[in-house]
C-alpha cells in the first residue's frame, strides 16, 4: 500500500474500533465477536508499529475504550485503569515472557514467577476506601474517568462497606470484576420473558446493565457478585501480587479460588489448558486467563505502555462454536439502505448466550459459504449480539434444503434494489421513504454523539413514524405535547422531558450536526475534520465542496469524498439541511471566530514531542486561534513541524521533506506576532 492508502486504512480502522468501543463499553451492546474486534485492533497496532509517525494520542491503541455515561456523575481515577494486551496462541505468550525477561536483564533459563487468574467476562470496577470505609465505586470508563455508581455498588453483598480490620488503612483502592453468575442470568431472563421486559444477550451485558440502573433497588434484585483482583495503595501490604490478594481476602474481599502462582511460562500455559477444560462447568463466564508477574518490584521496573502494563497479559480463549439448524434467511435493511442477510436459527446456547440469529454479512459471504435453509451450520460467538455463521455442514444437508437468491426488491418498502461493489453489496435506494432506513436514520440523528436527544428510543421512534408524526429526522422539531401524549405508554412527564431534550438539542456543535446527518462513511472523527476544514454555520462550504477539494483533506479518501458529494446532491437531503439550520443554533469551531489574519493563517502544522509550556491540546488550540490548520500526520502539504522534547521519527522525516522545523521558543515568537 502507498502512504496515502495506509493513512486511509488507519483512519478507517480507528473509526470502526471507536464505534465498536462505544457499543461495547457504553451501551452494553457489543456489535461483533471478541475475535473480530481483536483482529481489527491487532491490524491497527501492526500498522502503527510499522508507521509510528501516524500514531495519534486519541488512537484506540493509546487508550482504554469507552467513555463515561452522562447518566451518572463521573469520577477521575486516582491512577489510570488500563486495559491488558491480548494473546491468542502459545507463541504470543512465550514472546511476552521473552520480552519481559529481556527488559529485566534476566539470563537464559531464569524463570519468572507468574500469578494466574481466570479472566472473568464482567465489568471492571474501582472501589476507594478511606479509614476503612467504602467511599466511592466507579466503572472503568475511558481509563482516566469512570461513572460514579457508588449507590448501586453498596447493594452488592460481596463488596464490604467497611474493611474487617482493627487498624484499617487510611486510603486504598481495590479493583475487581463485577459479574453475574450463569444461574442468576438465566433466572433474570426467565422473569423478563414472562413480563415482556428486555432479554439480556449474555451475563456480561446483564451485569453492566444491572450496575447502571438509576434505581439501586433494581440493582439489588439482580444479585451481582464481585471478585477483587488488584490492590492499589501507597502502603506496604506485601511485595508480591499474591500477598496483596491475601491481604484483600483478610479484609473481607472475595478473591477467586481458581487463582494460582506458577513458576515460568510453561506453568501459565498449563493453567490455561486446565481452566479451558473447566470453562463450561464454572458458575460464571470467563473468556480467557490473565498472567501477571508476581513480584511488584519487577512490575514497577517493567512499567506500562500507553494503554496496558508490560507485566501482565490476557490469554484469550478461542471463539466458542456450536452447531444448529437454519430455519430461515431474511434480509435486514440498515440506515444507509444496505441489505444484510441474517440467518434465523433453531435457538442454541453458545457460551452462555441463547443464539437465535446470526449474520451472513453479505450476499457474497452467503454464496461463498453455501448456506441453505435447513442446513446444519456452525455458529461462532465470543460475546457479541449477532454471532456469525462460520460454515455449513453440507454432509448433513437434508434433501429439501433451499438456496436463497439475492432479493430484487427491498423487503420493507419493495423498491427495486441496486447492486454495488461487484454485486457484493445490495442497497435499497429509497432513502427515508423506506421505513427501515427512516427509523435507523432518526435513531442515529438523536444518538449521543449526534444531536443527543435523551429519552427517544427505538420503540417511541417507530410509534411516532406509524402515527405519521415523523417523516424525516427534522420533524422532531415540530412535535407537540398532544402528539406525544397520543403515543402508547407516553405520560405527561415523559412527554415534557422529551420536548425539553429536543429543545436542548437545538444548540449543537458543527461537528455533531455533520455527524447527525448520517452521511455514509462519515463517522465522528471525519465529522470533526470536516467541521475544521469547512467551519460555516450554514454548511455552505461543505455543501459546495468538490471531490478534488474533499480528497485533498488528509483524513478523507475518494470513497468518503464521493459519499459527501452524493449526499448534498440529493434534493431531499438539501431540504432537510436547510430546515435543520432554521431550527438549530450551530456552534462553529473556535478558530472561525478570528477577527484578523496572521502570517500563519491557512498554514498546515503537525506537533511532535512534549512541549514544556503547553499541553498538546493547548498548543493545537493556540495554532487554531492563529488561523493555522493542525494535522496528526506529515504530508507533502505540511508547512511546519512544531517540535518538543523527544520528537521521535517525525523530526527526521520533516527534515527529509524540507518541512520548516519550529521549536518551542520560535512557537512563542509566532504567538506574539499573531495578535
Amino acid at each position: 500500500m502507498n502512504k496515502q492508502k495506509i493513512i486511509e486504512t488507519i483512519a478507517h480502522l480507528r473509526e470502526k474500533i471507536r464505534h465498536l468501543d462505544e457499543a461495547y463499553y457504553n451501551n452494553d451492546a457489543p456489535l461483533v465477536t471478541d475475535a473480530e474486534y481483536d483482529a481489527l485492533f491487532e491490524q491497527l497496532k501492526t500498522l502503527e508499529s510499522e508507521y509510528p509517525d501516524l500514531i495519534t494520542a486519541d488512537s484506540p491503541t493509546q487508550r482504554v475504550g469507552g467513555t463515561p455515561s452522562q447518566s451518572f456523575a463521573s469520577i477521575v481515577h486516582p491512577t489510570p485503569m488500563l486495559s491488558l494486551d491480548n494473546a491468542f496462541d502459545e507463541h504470543s505468550v512465550e514472546a511476552f515472557d521473552k520480552r519481559a525477561k529481556e527488559r529485566l536483564g534476566l539470563i537464559d533459563g531464569e524463570a519468572l514467577n507468574y500469578f494466574c487468574e481466570p479472566k472473568l467476562d464482567g465489568l471492571a470496577i474501582s472501589l476507594v476506601y478511606e479509614q476503612g470505609q467504602l467511599v466511592t465505586g466507579a466503572t472503568r470508563g475511558d481509563g482516566m474517568r469512570g461513572e460514579n455508581v457508588t449507590q448501586n455498588i453498596r447493594t452488592i453483598h460481596d463488596i464490604p462497606l467497611s474493611i474487617k480490620s482493627s487498624n484499617p488503612p487510611k486510603y486504598i483502592e481495590v479493583r475487581g470484576e463485577i459479574y453475574l453468575p450463569k444461574a442468576q442470568f438465566e433466572a433474570i431472563n426467565r422473569r423478563a420473558e414472562a413480563t415482556g421486559e428486555k432479554i439480556f444477550m449474555n451475563p456480561r451485558n446483564a451485569a453492566a446493565g444491572s450496575l447502571r440502573q438509576l434505581d439501586p433497588k433494581i440493582t439489588a434484585k439482580r444479585k451481582l457478585r464481585f471478585f477483587a483482583y488488584q490492590l492499589v495503595a501507597n502502603n506496604d501490604f506485601g511485595d508480591t501480587h499474591e500477598k496483596q490478594l491475601a491481604q484483600l481476602a483478610s479484609w473481607g474481599f472475595q478473591v477467586c479460588a481458581l487463582n494460582r502462582l506458577t513458576l515460568g511460562i510453561q506453568g501459565c500455559l498449563q493453567f490455561y489448558k486446565e481452566i479451558l477444560e473447566e470453562r463450561d462447568n464454572l458458575p460464571f463466564e470467563i473468556d480467557g486467563v490473565v498472567y501477571k508477574i508476581n513480584d511488584l518490584v519487577l512490575q514497577k521496573r517493567l512499567g506500562f505502555i500507553s494503554r496496558a502494563p508490560r507485566f501482565a497479559l490476557a490469554h484469550k480463549f478461542p471463539a466458542q462454536e456450536k452447531s444448529t439448524t437454519v430455519l430461515a434467511i431474511e434480509f435486514q435493511v440498515g440506515r444507509t439502505g444496505i441489505l444484510t442477510p441474517v440467518a434465523r436459527l433453531n435457538p442454541v446456547l453458545v457460551g452462555g448466550t441463547m443464539v437465535s440469529n446470526a449474520t451472513l454479512h453479505n450476499v457474497h459471504e452467503m454464496r461463498r459459504k453455501d448456506i441453505h435453509i435447513g442446513d446444519t451450520v456452525v455458529i461462532r460467538r465470543a460475546g457479541d449480539v449477532i454471532p456469525e455463521v462460520v460454515m455449513a455442514l453440507t454432509a448433513q444437508r437434508p434433501a429439501g434444503a433451499k438456496m436463497i437468491k439475492a432479493p430484487t426488491h427491498c423487503p420493507v418498502c419493495h423498491t427495486p434494489v441496486v447492486f454495488e461493489s461487484g454485486d457484493t453489496t445490495i442497497r435499497c435506494p429509497n432513502g427515508w421513504r423506506c421505513q427501515a432506513q427512516l427509523q435507523e436514520s432518526i435513531a442515529h440523528f438523536v444518538s449521543r454523539k449526534a444531536m443527543d436527544v435523551r429519552g427517544l428510543g427505538g420503540q417511541v421512534i417507530l410509534q411516532l413514524m406509524v402515527a405519521g408524526f415523523l417523516k424525516t429526522p427534522i420533524d422532531l422539531y415540530t412535535l407537540t405535547e398532544e402528539q406525544l401524549l397520543s403515543i402508547e405508554r407516553m405520560g405527561k412527564k415523559s412527554a415534557q422531558n422529551l420536548l425539553n431534550a429536543i429543545e436542548k438539542s437545538r444548540t449543537v456543535s458543527l461537528s455533531k450536526l455533520i455527524y447527525a446527518l448520517g452521511i455514509r462513511e462519515v463517522g465522528e472523527t471525519t465529522a470533526k475534520v470536516l467541521a475544521e476544514r469547512y467551519p460555516d454555520a450554514d454548511l455552505s462550504g461543505l455543501q459546495g465542496a468538490s471531490l478534488d477539494a474533499l480528497q485533498a483533506i488528509p483524513d478523507i479518501g475518494p470513497v468518503v469524498a464521493k459519499h459527501i458529494v452524493s449526499y448534498f446532491s440529493d434534493p431531499q437531503h438539501k431540504r432537510m439541511v436547510h430546515q435543520l439550520l432554521n431550527y438549530c443554533d450551530v456552534v462553529v469551531p473556535k478558530k472561525t471566530q478570528l477577527t484578523h489574519t496572521s502570517p500563519w493563517t491557512g498554514k498546515s502544522f503537525v506537533i511532535t514531542g512534549t512541549l514544556s509550556g503547553f499541553s498538546r491540546e493547548e498548543a493545537k488550540e493556540a495554532l487554531l486561534q492563529m488561523g493555522a490548520i493542525v494535522h496528526n500526520s506529515l504530508t507533502s502539504k505540511t508547512d511546519y513541524l512544531l517540535v518538543g522534547d523527544k520528537p521521535g521519527s517525525k523530526l527526521e522525516k520533516a527534515r527529509e521533506k524540507g518541512i520548516m522545523i519550529v521549536d518551542e521558543v520560535a512557537f512563542l515568537d509566532m504567538l506574539s506576532h499573531s495578535t
